[in-house]
């Protein structure tokens, strides 16, 4: 039975997760769970997975549980903040670790993980694009071993197997292209919170399915993959799949190419991840190649989703230059969804922050975390400007 320590257990990839779990009794046991604001989902999933500790956001989050579960038997350890998720990712009890927060936030917990040697599953595509160099050393000087989450890198890791990388060309990374592949920038101008989080293929988290909205979350995965598989951006191809049944591919130098299909649902990664090197028979829909009759591959139009561009930008500058485009976005999708700035100019404010940061001469983790902090305040800054305008 593999033992697992769950961060972000109320986000959609960790309720995936858990629900995998559920399917698999025998073959998993939850020993920490790490959530966020959602108590209510969160006290639940105390009372079905039975973990050993729990992590909250801040010491008022962790009252609200402690009162919920007064009387409860057996009863978690309650652990909260930054120190708490460390505690999470760390406790002894787990050898697996789920990262599955979202954003940044998730790198120093991550991190600790890697540093106490527990097998990761990486749900945290910014652990990567923040940090990937420091990241991935650490990783290979503990013996760890990273198995990626996201459908995409999944597809990639799979595609992969029993090649030699010797003979690897290319990887294509496939993307749906979100809700508004088909609009002009006149008519993106205009979009609105609401529509930009009605993804047409996956159900996800609000910042994620704005990123998919405007081809950053594609941008993201290309510096992950990058990090994850050891080849240089110019090497990783995005194509415009809107059916998200092909979740990425893999050509080779012979001109074969592999690709790993199944239907969008994110249980499908994560249990292969959860069982690998077993594959489990998770419950889910057939895919019906018949029903479906089509795939569709389109080019990106870094046009009207600049996004991407300046994600391949950042990943082809490198130090800490990506840890500035995704601080300086995570800034400017929370401001749309707040209503203080258009769609188009989620990208304008990335790329003022980007123009204006010199990328560290020596990467560490401290220059890292610095450069996030400036970027969030520039970009916070600008967005102001703009509001005030």
């Amino acid at each position: 039975m593999k033992t697992l320590s769950i961060l972000g257990s109320t986000g959609s990839i960790g309720v995936s997760t858990l629900d995998v779990v559920r399917q698999f009794p025998n073959l998993f046991k939850v020993s920490a769970l790490a959530g966020g604001r959602n108590i209510s989902l969160l006290l639940e999933q105390i009372k079905m997975f039975r973990p050993c500790l729990v992590a909250v956001l801040d010491h008022d989050l962790a009252s609200q549980v402690e009162r919920s579960l007064n009387g409860a038997s057996p009863k978690p350890e309650l652990v909260y903040g930054p120190k708490g998720y460390e505690r999470a990712a760390t406790c002894d009890e787990a050898e697996l670790l789920v990262s599955a927060m979202v954003g940044a936030a998730g790198l120093l917990p991550t991190i600790a993980g890697i540093k106490a040697g527990k097998r990761l599953a990486l749900a945290n595509k910014e652990t990567l694009v923040v940090a990937g160099e420091i990241v991935m050393k650490l990783a290979a000087q503990n013996a760890v071993e990273i198995l990626p989450v996201d459908s995409e890198h999944s597809a990639i890791f799979q595609a992969l197997q029993g090649n030699s990388r010797k003979a690897l060309k290319r990887i294509l990374l496939t993307a749906s292209g979100g809700p508004f592949l088909h609009k002009d920038r006149a008519e993106l101008g205009s979009v609105k919170p609401l529509a930009a989080l009605r993804h047409p293929n996956w159900s996800m988290g609000r910042k994620i399915t704005i990123d998919s909205a405007t081809l950053m979350n594609k941008g993201l995965e290309l510096i992950e993959a990058h990090w994850l598989f050891s080849v240089p951006s110019d090497r990783i191809d995005v194509h415009i799949h809107p059916e998200s049944i092909v979740h990425s591919m893999v050509e080779y130098i012979d001109g074969s190419v592999i690709a790993q299909l199944g239907i969008p649902d994110m249980r499908i990664p994560i249990a292969f991840a959860l069982g690998y090197p077993e594959r489990l028979p998770v419950k889910n829909p057939q895919l019906d190649l018949f029903r479906l009759q089509k795939l569709t591959f389109l080019q990106p139009d870094t046009e009207r989703f600049p996004c991407l561009r300046l994600a391949i930008e950042a990943c082809r500058r490198g130090s800490t230059m990506p840890a500035v485009l995704n601080a300086a976005n995570e800034v400017a999708v929370q401001a749309f969804l707040d209503e203080r700035i258009g769609f188009m100019q989620i990208p304008e404010m990335i790329e003022i922050v980007m123009k204006d940061h010199s990328p560290a001469e020596d990467l560490t983790l401290e220059a890292v975390l610095a450069a996030d902090s400036w970027a969030r305040f520039q970009a916070d800054q600008a967005i102001k400007e703009l509001s005030s305008s």
